[in-house]
Parts: structure tokens; sequence; C-alpha cells
């Protein structure tokens, strides 16, 4: 969507502001031993007590309140019994819809003590999302932030998983435009002042090829290798992008 006024972005504020208190509760509880359901048990109380709800559930019918995804599983994880281990690593994928809205942001924490593949890993999925906040602005084009965003991945030596990216969104999940984590020619929308997008560098520490798995939701790596993932909701304009899910 692109905001055509104050109330909008207000609105958006808002639940962008849920979306990062989701995030900061399931982050401070992951540790050896607990289940990807507890997290997302605990997701899905702080939605209900800010008023919000899940939209990948009330949009896709997801099995679960949040994405909950662990090493060589790229996206959309589904939580249930399966216990963190010390060394994993678990993307925790938060969309929300409140009053109508609906923000989306990622993060992907280690847990415990992670390999150094791993901690290099996460920092340079964050590091090309920062990188891409220099061309996501008014009157660069979509396929700009692709292309910062690989190139910082295959100067770390990783690559992008160029099947999934980011996307419009705001009054629902998925809108357009389709914002590729590389320079996808295609990709030619000229990005206007007020426009909604997620920028979420989807990265893997093998080949970055990735198939479904048999539970129909999970993306998983090809190779089996590590993956991460970082993401943002954001509001393009002529300076620095605002990241409503920063609050």
């Amino acid at each position: 969507m692109s905001i055509q006024d104050e109330q909008e972005l207000s609105s958006l504020r808002a639940v962008g502001r849920v979306v990062r208190m989701v995030l900061d509760a399931m982050k401070a509880e992951v540790r050896p031993g607990i289940t990807t359901q507890y997290l997302d048990d605990i997701g899905a109380h702080v939605m209900r007590e800010n008023g919000a709800r899940s939209a990948p559930s009330m949009v896709y019918q997801f099995p679960g309140a949040s994405c909950i995804s662990l090493n060589d599983e790229a996206v959309h994880g589904i939580p249930g019994e399966r216990e963190l281990k010390e060394g994993d690593l678990v993307k925790l994928d938060v969309t929300v819809e409140k009053d109508g809205f609906m923000a989306d942001a990622a993060i992907t924490v280690p847990v415990g003590q992670v390999s150094p593949q791993a901690e290099k890993l996460i920092a340079c999925a964050e590091r090309a999302f920062h990188k891409a906040m220099l061309v996501a602005r008014a009157g660069f084009r979509v396929f700009e932030i692709g292309k910062i965003v690989e190139r910082e991945v295959r100067k770390s030596g990783f690559a992008v998983v160029r099947e999934l990216g980011g996307h419009g969104i705001g009054r629902t999940i998925h809108e357009a435009p389709h914002v590729p984590n590389y320079p996808d020619p295609t990709a030619r929308q000229i990005m206007n002042e007020g426009l909604v997008i997620t920028v979420e560098p989807i990265i893997s520490a093998g080949s970055g090829r990735v198939f479904t798995d048999k539970d129909g939701w999970t993306v998983r790596t090809g190779d089996h290798a590590l993956s991460a993932h970082f993401e943002h909701t954001l509001v393009v304009t002529s300076g620095a992008p605002i990241l409503l899910t920063a609050i």
C-alpha cells in the first residue's frame, strides 16, 4: 500500500509496535530445551493482549501464530514440539494484523553458543538489510534493493535464496511490489514516498536453492545448509525509510 494520510501512518506504527513486542517476547525465551510451540504461544499471548491477530493464520490459514524455522529451514516453519538445542539457529517471523493494518518482521536468534559460521551468517543478513536502506528510498527502483543485498551477501561468502524476498504490505500480507534479494530486471517499479514494503534478506551458507517440505509449508535449503532471515516493514521516504517494526 501507499500511505495516504497521517492516520494510516499512525495505524501502521501501532501494528509495527505489536510486531516488535512479539519478537522481543519470544527472543527473550529462546534457550535450549524449550519447544517452538512454547515460543509461538508466547507470541500469540502478546498479540491477544494488544488487540492484534496472527496475519498468516487469518490470510493463509497457517497452522501457528508465527513462523518459527530452525537451521536449514529458511522460512515458514510450523511451531510444534521440537525442542531447541545448543547451537541451533531459530528464525522468528512475525506478521500481525491490528485494526485492519498489517506489519511483518523477522530475526534470527542463536540458541546458546553457535558456530562461527552461524554467527557470520546472522551478521551478514542484518548487514545486508541495513546497507539496502541506502536505496530503499523514493526515486530508486525496486531491483536496486536486491542489487545491494546480493552484493553484500556474496562478498561475505554466502548466497541469497532467490525464490524468496520482500513484498508490499499494509492491508494484507503480500501486496505489490515483490522485492527480490537480487537485481531482478523485472523489478523496475520506481518507489514513491509512502510506499510500504518489507525488505528481508533470506540467505544461506550453501547454494541458496530451496524446496518445500512434505508439510506443505516449511521451505528448506536444498543442501540442508544453515539459513538466516532478517526483516523489517518500512515506509519509503525521500530520505531514510521509517522502520515501522523497529519501534
